[in-house]
């Protein structure tokens, strides 16, 4: 059994990414679970259940800073709840090795674009001037997100606001409690199917998941008080370290 000690340091950590960008804990939760003796495929469905008590506290206050558009994250939320369903399916059949180092590749384009972020928070996206067409395309980009959310584990807050930069003209700070929202309907669909097929450490999952309730709580009050730029350089930062140490164990 893994120490709790060392789930209590994972769910400060989990928190912190959450509260700050928004993103899915998949990014501390997977390489250390993982390292600690689960399989890929059980390191992402406690990933996912870890998302879906985490994102709780997150979303609170993003929604007592009015920083949630409820309408925007339920239109992609839904279509990621179907997607996260295909993708699992994806994953069961798919070995460990081919899915860290898709995993790896993941993570390595996402920090070049979180550190570009951090150099114009608004990546120069020229949003789709698609009117109320928006909320037909969303839905179609929210399933590849929730894909990636069954077969990677990443719940897809990250990729919900490249969405929304693209469609939608709203604050990044909104976008990142709308993505959080989004995230929570993609994390419990794709935790679900890896439950349900017992592919997941539920004790693991609801200590990591409690402690980053708590600490994603401090870290979200914290996250709206920061700049914006800040914010992407601490996430291309998280992405770096995670991209390096699943490379050293596919190699």
């Amino acid at each position: 059994m893994i120490p709790i000690w060392l789930l209590i340091i994972i769910g400060i950590a989990v928190g912190a990414l959450t509260g700050i960008t928004g993103s899915s804990g998949v990014l501390i939760v997977v390489p250390a679970l993982s390292y600690l003796g689960l399989s890929f495929q059980d390191a992402i469905g406690s990933s996912l259940l870890v998302d879906v008590i985490t994102t709780l506290s997150v979303i609170f206050v993003y929604f007592r800073h009015g920083n949630v558009d409820s309408k925007i994250s339920i239109i992609l939320g839904l279509g990621a709840v179907v997607g996260a369903q295909v993708g699992s399916a994806i994953a069961f059949v798919v070995p460990d090795e081919a899915l860290e180092s898709v995993f790896v590749i993941f993570t390595a384009y996402m920090a070049y674009v979180s550190f570009k972020r951090s150099r114009n928070p608004k990546l120069n996206i020229k949003r789709l001037n698609l009117k109320t067409a928006s909320y037909v395309v969303a839905p179609s980009l929210a399933f590849l997100i929730g894909i990636v959310t069954g077969t990677m584990g990443a719940s897809g807050g990250i990729m919900f606001i490249a969405v929304m930069m693209l469609l939608f003209s709203i604050d990044v700070k909104r976008m990142i409690g709308t993505a959080t929202l989004a995230m929570l309907f993609s994390a419990i669909s794709g935790a679900t199917a890896y439950a349900i097929s017992g592919r997941s450490d539920i004790i693991a999952s609801v200590i990591i998941g409690v402690t980053a309730l708590i600490s994603g709580y401090y870290f979200a009050k914290l996250a709206n008080k920061m700049k914006p730029s800040y914010i992407y350089i601490f996430l291309g930062s998280v992405f770096v370290i995670t991209s390096i140490s699943e490379l050293f164990k596919v190699i």
